[in-house]
């Protein structure tokens, strides 16, 4: 498995590991995502997609906040992923981030999964 952590420019605020997982790519934010970390997530997810890896997992067991920047990087992700023939699958919400996605309705344009493990297998 390949590994890979961006480091933040907002002291820590938020990380994102990466790792390849057979045809997926599991990636990993790590901390808040809003309009200051944003950039920090986009920029693997857009990585993946450059390699050619369209079926994102994206682990959230560890993501603390999302606001509406970071749910934008989530759903242009999505577009991506989905006009390369694959897709983006959201895994093991914590509540707090969950009801953005409840609120907005973004949950009905994802795939979303309890936990990382059911969403590869998926």
């Amino acid at each position: 498995m390949d590994r890979q952590t961006v480091g933040s420019a907002n002291r820590g605020r938020l990380r994102v590991e990466v790792r390849n997982d057979g045809e997926s790519a599991v990636v990993t934010p790590v901390g808040e995502l809003d309009h200051h970390t944003a950039d920090l997530l986009r920029e693997p997810l857009e990585n993946c997609l450059d390699q050619g890896r369209s079926r994102l997992v994206v682990d959230c067991s560890r993501l603390e906040f999302c606001d509406s920047t970071g749910l934008n990087v989530l759903l242009g992700a999505r577009l991506k992923a989905e006009a390369a023939g694959g897709g983006v699958h959201l895994a093991g919400m914590l509540p707090v981030v969950a009801r953005v996605f409840e609120i907005t309705g973004a949950e009905a344009v994802f795939t979303v999964h309890e936990s990382v493990e059911s969403a590869l297998a998926d």
